[in-house]
C-alpha cells in the first residue's frame, strides 16, 4: 500500500506535482530539507545531515560525524512521485519524539538499532521510508528531526577537504574500490552483485544497498573503522567469522527494510588498529560477498 505525506500549509499552497525535470524537484527538496544534497548513480538524491552537535566517544576515538554520525535522505523518483529511504541519528531520548513526528507524516519506521557499542553517549538509528511528492518528504523529514537537536542549518562549505593521515592509495589497492574523503573519514560504498528491488522496483546503491566501509586515522599509521556490510543470509556468517578472525568486532547484525528481494542483512564492525591490517582482513570478508565486478 502507497503512504502518501500530509503536507506543511507552504507546500499545500504550491501548485500540484507536474512532470518537471528531476534537478527541479531536487531543488524543491533542498529547500525543503534546508540543505543542498548530491546527485548519486541511478537517478538518486542525496543529502546528508552530520551529527556536529554530539561529541561521541568509542575506546578512546572521538568519532567524526562523518565516520558513523550521519543521517541522511536518499531520493529516488517513482514517475510524478518519489521514494524517500534513510537512516536518522539520534539519542535516546530523542527516538520517541521523532517517531511519533514520522507516523503522523506518514512515514513509515522500517528498523531501530545501534551500529555501535560502548559509545558515549549511546546513539541510535532510525531507518524510515516514505512515497510521495519529494519535497513533502522531506520537508516530513526535516520536521521529525525538528524533534532533536540534530543541527539543521546547512553548514559551511569548507575551502578544502580534511587532510587524511592515511595511506589511502594502499587502502583502496587493497580493498580492489575506488574511495572518497568524506570531511576527513576514507570512505568506500561497494555495490553488491544483482539486483535489489522492492515493490518490485530496483534500488539503486546510491540509495543505502552498498556496502559501507570507512576509515578514520587514529595516529601512527592505525585507523578507527565501521560501517556495514550488505548480505544475503548464506553470507553472514561466513563474513562474522571473517571479521572476527582478522580482529574486527562486529557489533550489531539486522535488517533496515521490510520488504526487499532477496532479503538483506546489515552487519556493523569496529576495530582502531593498523589500517592495512584492518584492510586485509576487510578485503577477507569481502571475498565471502556477492560483489558487482
Amino acid at each position: 500500500m502507497k503512504q502518501f505525506v500530509l503536507c506543511s500549509a507552504l507546500l499545500c499552497a504550491a501548485s500540484p506535482l507536474s512532470p518537471l525535470a528531476a534537478d527541479s524537484d531536487w531543488d524543491r527538496v533542498a529547500k525543503a530539507i534546508g540543505r543542498p544534497g548530491t546527485e548519486m548513480p541511478g537517478g538518486v538524491y542525496r543529502v546528508g545531515i552530520g551529527r556536529t552537535d554530539l561529541k561521541v566517544t568509542l575506546d578512546g576515538v572521538e568519532i567524526k560525524p562523518s565516520l558513523a554520525l550521519g543521517s541522511y535522505l536518499a531520493f529516488q523518483k517513482m514517475g510524478k512521485e518519489a521514494m524517500v529511504m534513510g537512516d536518522l541519528v539520534l539519542l535516546q531520548e530523542e527516538i520517541n519524539p521523532v517517531m511519533k513526528k514520522l507516523i503522523e507524516q506518514g512515514i513509515a519506521i522500517t528498523a531501530i538499532h545501534n551500529h555501535l557499542l560502548r559509545a558515549t553517549p549511546m546513539v541510535m538509528y532510525m531507518h524510515y521510508e516514505g512515497h510521495g511528492e519529494a519535497a513533502k518528504l522531506a520537508a516530513a523529514v526535516r520536521a521529525a528531526l525538528e524533534e532533536s537537536k540534530t543541527p539543521l542549518a546547512a553548514p559551511a562549505k569548507p575551502a578544502s577537504p580534511p587532510t587524511i593521515d592515511l595511506d589511502t592509495a594502499a587502502l583502496e589497492k587493497t580493498l580492489g574500490a575506488k574511495g572518497t574523503n568524506n570531511g576527513g573519514v576514507y570512505a568506500f560504498s561497494i555495490p553488491r552483485a544483482g539486483k535489489i528491488r522492492e515493490a518490485k522496483m530496483e534500488i539503486p546503491a546510491a540509495m543505502g544497498m552498498g556496502t559501507v566501509i570507512n576509515f578514520q586515522s587514529t595516529g601512527a599509521g592505525k585507523a578507527a573503522i565501521t560501517g556495514d556490510f550488505v548480505l544475503t543470509a548464506k553470507e553472514v556468517n561466513p563474513v562474522l567469522k571473517a571479521l572476527r578472525d582478522n580482529g574486527i568486532e562486529v557489533t550489531a547484525l539486522h535488517s533496515h527494510m521490510l520488504g526487499e528481494e532477496p532479503r538483506l542483512y546489515f552487519m556493523h564492525f569496529w576495530a582502531n588498529d593498523d589500517a592495512q591490517k584492518l584492510a586485509g582482513g576487510l578485503k577477507e570478508a569481502l571475498g565471502r560477498v556477492s560483489r558487482k565486478k
